[in-house]
């Protein structure tokens, strides 16, 4: 074992037992060598990854503190399961479930992962992806609602009365169980998916763009919704009305439906609803001869791996994955230690990312 593990875990033992208060400084890097026989990079090492984890801030010169006071009864020894059945379609819930397995984990907790070997094709599948996990010992739920399958809604509700009929907690990632506006009296947690799309749609106002339309694949989740709705606002506050904050629904690959789309509304900007859309989007638009951003701005949500990759660089909202993936597991251990707390909804802050996809269009055009 390396020797930064050793003066990792003891640390992380302390904190977890409760040694260190909220805001108490921990023992300096200096201390630490002496303590433990170790070398300073060593001790630093130690000191990086316990504040990787969310349980330390550091403080240039001022030393290492603990972010809150944990509370071990609540923290530790917790089986907890993770129901993610839409993964393969929406990309940004795997850095979210990876964040919330590493942050679990090094509060002394176990996460069960439904085996979701096979694709989820039907609300069915879901569904015996959650009664594998209850019939498991699991002290609560990560779900995150399917959104692509018919009669969502309906597989939703049932994924979660099974789990309540179980006695099982639930914290849901990233969209409610519901449509657009019904709230359920689960624990919720994401970004402000209505800040984020007008802070978008401005981005592209600011950037010359008028002419702007909203772009989902059907069965959509009410994150679409919400950002479908903060599109309109933003173009409403700027006095744009008129066929371009209508929102188009379709397969973003089939070249009819796109270029339907392109010669009716005639848009120089579309919004699509994450960056897998924008991505097959991009592809269609220039199978069609269009070029972006020349003769069309794109810009989308989530802020992916391959964001990055595309030709040009796509313009998106990034989503906070480890804040999330914290915040959603403390939610959990805090709905465990008081089933009677009422339903809370956490939104992150998101992050605008300018990209090549959005560029002003040449003064030529």
């Amino acid at each position: 074992m390396a020797k930064y593990t050793n003066v990792f875990k003891s640390l992380q033992h302390e904190i977890l037992e409760g040694k260190f208060a909220g805001g108490r400084r921990l023992p300096s890097e200096a201390e630490l060598c002496r303590r433990y026989g170790v070398s300073r990079p060593t001790a630093a090492r130690a000191l990086r990854e316990l504040q990787q984890i969310g349980l330390i801030t550091r403080r240039a010169g001022s030393g290492s503190y603990l972010v809150a006071p944990m509370s071990a009864p609540m923290s530790t020894g917790h089986t907890l399961g993770l129901l993610v059945p839409g993964l393969g379609n929406t990309e940004i819930l795997g850095p979210i479930c990876n964040e919330i397995i590493r942050f679990a984990q090094s509060l002394g907790n176990s996460v069960l992962w439904g085996d979701a070997a096979q694709p989820i094709r039907s609300g069915e599948d879901a569904l015996k992806l959650c009664r594998q996990l209850t019939e498991r010992p699991v002290s609560g739920v990560f779900f995150a609602p399917i959104e692509s399958v018919v009669d969502r809604q309906t597989w939703n509700r049932r994924i979660a009365e099974e789990f309540q009929r179980h006695l099982i907690p639930l914290t849901l990632l990233d969209r409610d169980l519901g449509e657009f506006s019904s709230r359920s009296q689960f624990d919720l947690i994401g970004i402000d998916n209505v800040a984020a799309a007008i802070e978008l749609t401005q981005h592209l106002l600011s950037c010359g763009r008028q002419r702007i339309c909203f772009f989902a694949r059907p069965h959509f989740p009410s994150t679409t919704d919400l950002r479908q709705l903060g599109c309109r606002e933003a173009l409403r506050r700027e006095g744009v009305r008129g066929k371009y904050a209508f929102a188009h629904f379709g397969d973003p690959t089939n070249a009819k439906l796109v270029l339907e789309i392109l010669e009716k509304a005639k848009p120089d900007a579309i919004i699509c609803s994450n960056d897998q859309t924008a991505a097959l989007l991009m592809r269609t638009l220039i199978q069609l001869g269009r070029n972006v951003p020349g003769d069309m701005a794109i810009a989308s949500f989530d802020d992916v791996h391959y964001s990055t990759l595309l030709a040009p660089p796509l313009t998106t909202i990034r989503q906070p994955c480890r804040e999330i993936g914290r915040s959603a597991v403390r939610m959990l251990l805090e709905r465990i230690a008081d089933p009677t707390l009422p339903p809370r909804q956490i939104l992150h802050s998101h992050e605008l990312v300018r990209r090549q996809s959005t560029d002003r269009p040449s003064s030529g055009r």
